[in-house]
C-alpha cells in the first residue's frame, strides 16, 4: 500500500512537471511608451486582448492571431488605468486622467464618457460588474462608486479608513469586495447602500492590492508589502496565506482561472507565478526583459495575460 501511495506521487509529479513544461509563453509588443497597465482579454477563445496604454492616454488592441495592435485615443488628458469586458463585450476603462468610466464600442470604437460626479481627484484604478450590470469602481485616493450603464447615473462613497482602495472584484455569488493598498484591509460593499465593511487580514501592514474570487466564493488577496497570496473565505470567517518564493517577493496582481489555479505577479522575481492552491506549491515564469513590471493579470480559458508595463509589451501564458 506504501509503495502504491509513493507511485501516484510519482506519476502527479511527472504529471504536472509536464504540464509546466508544456506551458507556452509568448510576447507581444505595444508602441513604445505605451506603458500598458491593465490588459482584459475578450472570453471568446481568440478573440481581441484589450490593454490600458497609460503613458500613451489611449486603449489599445491586440488581435493575438496575427499580432496587430492599434490604440484608441480616450481623450484628452487621459490616464488610463484599469480595463474589463462588460457583459454587452465592450472593454470599460477606469480613467484617473480624466476623473471617469469610459467606455469604448468594439466595432465603432465611439468613445464615451461618465465624469464621476466630484470635483475631487479619485484617482480611479479598477473596476468590476456585479449581477445587476452595475459597474462598481475604485478610486486610490479614498473612494469607492458605481455606475448604472441603463441609467447614466454615477455614486461616489468616500471609503472607509481613507485612501487605498485598489483592486476590485465580484464574487460567484454577487458580493463585491475590494482590496485597500493603503489601507492594508479587504472591504465588502453594501451593494444596496454603497457602504464598505473593513475585514482585516491577520498579517499587519501587509498592503493588500488586488482581489479575486474562485468558484468557491473565496476572496484570494496579493499582498504587495508581505509578499504573500492570501485567500478569505466569507462562509467560515477565517484566512490562510502562503508566502511567494524568494528573499523579498512582491505580490502585485491575483487572478483565478476557470480551474482555480491562482495567477500572481511577483516585482521582485520579474516573473508570472502559478499558485496551485490544492498541493500548495508555486510555478514561476520568469519574463524575457528586465524590469518587465506586471501590474495586472486577467485570462479567458487556458490562457493567462498580463500587461508588462516597464517593457511596453503583454504576455500570455497558455497552459
Amino acid at each position: 500500500m506504501k509503495l502504491l501511495r509513493h507511485l501516484l506521487r510519482a506519476i502527479v509529479f511527472l504529471a504536472l512537471a509536464a504540464a509546466a513544461h508544456a506551458a507556452d509563453v509568448r510576447y507581444f509588443d505595444v508602441p513604445r511608451g505605451a506603458r500598458p497597465h491593465d490588459v482584459a482579454p475578450d472570453p471568446k477563445p481568440g478573440g481581441a486582448v484589450w490593454y490600458t496604454a497609460q503613458g500613451q492616454g489611449a486603449l489599445g488592441r491586440l488581435d493575438p492571431a496575427s499580432g496587430k495592435v492599434d490604440q484608441i485615443p480616450l481623450g484628452p488628458g487621459s490616464s488610463p488605468h484599469g480595463v474589463i469586458v462588460g457583459p454587452d463585450g465592450a472593454p470599460w476603462v477606469t480613467d484617473s486622467g480624466l476623473n471617469a468610466i469610459v467606455r469604448v464600442d468594439p466595432a465603432t470604437r465611439e468613445v464615451k464618457h461618465w465624469p464621476l460626479p466630484t470635483t475631487a481627484y479619485t484617482n480611479l484604478n479598477t473596476a468590476t460588474f456585479d449581477k445587476a450590470g452595475r459597474l462598481w469602481f475604485t478610486g486610490q485616493a479614498g473612494y469607492h462608486g458605481r455606475l448604472d450603464p441603463a441609467t447614466g447615473k454615477v455614486e461616489v462613497w468616500k471609503s472607509p479608513r481613507g485612501s487605498g482602495p485598489y483592486g476590485i472584484a465580484t464574487t460567484p455569488s454577487g458580493d463585491v469586495y475590494y482590496a485597500s493598498l493603503a489601507g492594508n484591509h479587504i472591504a465588502r460593499i453594501d451593494l444596496a447602500t454603497g457602504e464598505a465593511t473593513v475585514i482585516e487580514p491577520p498579517t499587519p501592514n501587509q498592503g493588500a492590492r488586488r482581489v479575486w474570487a474562485d468558484s468557491a466564493g473565496r476572496v484570494w488577496v496579493s499582498e504587495w508589502q508581505s509578499g504573500q497570496v492570501a485567500v478569505y473565505d466569507p462562509a467560515k470567517k477565517t484566512w490562510r496565506a502562503w508566502r511567494l518564493p524568494g528573499a523579498s517577493p512582491r505580490a502585485y496582481s491575483v487572478w483565478v482561472d476557470e480551474r482555480d489555479q491562482v495567477w500572481l505577479t511577483d516585482f521582485s522575481a520579474n516573473a508570472v507565478v502559478r499558485f496551485d492552491p490544492q498541493r500548495e506549491r508555486f510555478e514561476s515564469f520568469p519574463s524575457t526583459a528586465p524590469g518587465a513590471a506586471v501590474r495586472q493579470m486577467l485570462g479567458r480559458a487556458g490562457e493567462a495575460w498580463g500587461a508588462e508595463s516597464g517593457a511596453d509589451r503583454l504576455v500570455v501564458v497558455r497552459h
